[in-house]
């Protein structure tokens, strides 16, 4: 049996997001020969072009950290109907300088968490836009918009009603991570 490794990247840095609640949530649902393991973007400084030829230390371990994950699942807020702007800064931080590009071939899963009626559709839009720039397979369907409610994890479990949609996500992404992965 294969073991995977899959990458956590959350987009809200917020200490109580519910996004990094989701995502605590979300790694429980996943079968036994798979490990999810956060990958930080706090403390990644504001991509500089000027850097290129002397990567800070922070960027080199990013970057190795996604190099060792068979999957990537980004869990996103929506900022202004896009990406936050940390976000995009790790995007760019591990696809630089050109020719460097971490994320490609690694298959992605975008999961968002939004208090308004369209959740994170805009934002999850623009994700994939710069994801199949990268070269990253992206999980399609199901696509997986929440919109947040009092009770949706409760003591770092989903509610019932939201954990069968999500199983039914994580089960569609455990698929394709496989699939790509052949």
């Amino acid at each position: 049996m294969s073991h995977f490794k899959i990458g956590i990247v959350v987009g809200s840095l917020r200490k109580d997001s519910f996004n990094k609640q989701t995502a605590h949530a979300l790694i429980k649902l996943f079968p036994q020969e798979f490990t999810c393991q956060f990958i930080d973007i706090s403390t990644l400084p504001l991509y500089n072009q000027d850097d290129d030829s002397n990567t800070p230390f922070s960027v080199i371990d990013f970057k190795q950290q996604i190099k060792a994950c068979q999957g990537i699942i980004f869990i996103t807020p929506e900022y202004n109907r896009s990406i936050p702007g940390a976000l995009k800064n790790a995007i760019d931080q591990a696809s630089r300088p050109y020719g460097t590009n971490a994320w490609n071939k690694i298959p992605a899963g975008i999961i968002g968490v939004s208090t308004g009626n369209i959740g994170t559709a805009i934002a999850q839009q623009h994700l994939r836009n710069s994801l199949a720039f990268l070269n990253m397979p992206t999980l399609n369907q199901p696509e997986c918009y929440l919109k947040w409610y009092e009770g949706m994890v409760d003591n770092g479990k989903f509610s019932e009603k939201t954990a069968n949609f999500i199983q039914n996500w994580v089960d569609a992404y455990v698929a394709f991570v496989k699939q790509n992965n052949q």
